[in-house]
């Protein structure tokens, strides 16, 4: 008989599923064969490890036993073993003898044996994965043990605009409209634009407080006190709103922004976070504390390198996982140049999810109304392209518009399109 080996679990269009941050904890992990030796790297260099203090070493079951026999065991170890089943159940049975209590104990090994897999979850084994395998699913195994006992895990969203004034806080605003209403999800937006922030305008709301009273505060974040910062703006969409000030800028802590995301996560189905367009020094944070970011763009070269840049670092924060939502906005702008989609794609190596055409009048006036771009023109092509960014967020990628396409030549951008594209080639 053979044991189902763990998968990543998965939204129903593709995307992984939302896994938290692992807890502050020490991860030791040992391997007999350099193929799982790889794959414990990038558990290591998974964003959800991020908070783990992991460290790797060769040896297996044998090495594990003697180092613990005189140094206490860590909250998690990891442990490759090639034993047959007999020799496997006599290293466990030493194991235990050098093993803390409160220890939890991954086996990773290639036996496919359910009778096996019964015996050791019986015995107090937190989890057993069948090789070979991939990181993610040793990280969805991870993460499923030390999640918070009955609580459901939100999804966070981050919008990032590649630059300022490519209309990334009217989109994020507007998804949440649509997931909230149309699609009927719980959803909170924490606006962390803090000097200038857009979501009380364009949910014509002025809250008295906001996402600055937690952020001043850390001490006191939890689930009651940010409820107490919402200002609801319908029946499931609240807003977690910035001061727009420029006097009440502050230093904005890591530890603070990764509380609040947390609290959020841990209470609401669906977080969008607005961030501000320049880099600041907590914005990695927020990307590793995010399930699918979104990158908003526009046609137009400073855009392009912006998102090349983001991409590239995003590839680096976020091993193993999808690639982030590319939308282009504001295209067909009458006679101004503009980058083809296919060759936007091309030169950033993601592909473009949605393009939203420009439309100064409708986003004029939904912004002066205060209403969102399907209240205002519910048939318009930014209205559908907007709802078709939200469906992929919920995971229906049959709303992509299309894969990585190859660049058009004859484009007017093509020899800077080249250059940056055997930049990244070299890189």
């Amino acid at each position: 008989m053979s044991m189902p080996q763990a998968t990543t679990e998965r939204h129903d269009g593709g995307r992984d599923k939302a896994l938290p941050l692992l807890p502050r904890i020490t991860v030791h992990a040992f391997h007999e064969t350099e193929d799982t030796a790889s794959v414990l790297r990038g558990v290591k260099a998974d964003r959800r490890m991020s908070r783990t203090h992991m460290d790797i070493q060769p040896g297996g079951m044998a090495t594990a036993i003697r180092m613990y026999a005189d140094a206490p065991t860590p909250e998690l170890l990891i442990i490759e073993s090639t034993q047959d089943r007999d020799g496997l159940l006599r290293d466990l049975a030493a194991l235990a003898e050098v093993c803390l209590p409160e220890t939890r104990v991954v086996l990773l090994s290639p036996l496919n044996d359910v009778q096996l897999y019964r015996m050791l979850l019986a015995e107090g084994i937190a989890d057993y994965l069948v090789t070979p395998l991939a990181p993610q699913q040793v990280v969805a195994s991870l993460a499923e043990l030390f999640k918070s006992d009955g609580k459901a895990v939100g999804r966070v969203i981050s919008f990032i605009g590649a630059k300022g004034g490519v209309g990334a806080s009217i989109i994020a605003h507007n998804v949440a409209w649509l997931l909230s209403g149309r699609h009927g999800k719980d959803t909170v937006i924490a606006d962390l634009d803090i000097a200038y922030g857009t979501a009380g305008l364009d949910f014509n709301v002025d809250p008295a407080m906001g996402i600055i009273d937690a952020i001043t505060a850390p001490e006191r974040i939890d689930s009651a006190f940010i409820d107490k910062l919402l200002t609801r703006c319908s029946e499931r969409l609240l807003l977690l709103a910035a001061p727009a000030a420029v006097d009440k800028v502050v230093d904005v802590p890591r530890d603070s922004i990764s509380m609040i995301i947390d609290t959020l996560r841990d209470t609401t189905p669906f977080s969008i976070i607005d961030m501000p367009s320049q880099w600041e020094t907590w914005t990695e944070e927020v990307l590793i504390n995010t399930d699918t970011p979104v990158i908003v763009a526009t046609p137009e070269l400073a855009a392009l390198r912006n998102v090349k840049s983001i991409a590239e670092k995003l590839k680096s924060l976020r091993a193993n996982e999808e690639p982030p939502l590319l939308v282009l906005n504001q295209t067909e702008v009458g006679k101004r140049p503009e980058i083809p989609a296919a060759d936007f794609a091309s030169t950033v190596g993601l592909e473009v999810a949605v393009t939203i055409p420009f439309d100064p009048e409708t986003f004029g006036q939904a912004v002066t109304d205060g209403r969102m771009i399907a209240e205002v023109a519910p048939r318009s092509k930014a209205a559908e392209a907007v709802e078709s960014l939200s469906r992929l967020i919920l995971g229906d990628t049959a709303h992509k518009e299309g894969g990585k396409k190859k660049a058009v030549a004859s484009s007017l951008f093509a020899p800077l399109l080249e250059k940056l594209t055997r930049g990244k080639d070299k890189a």
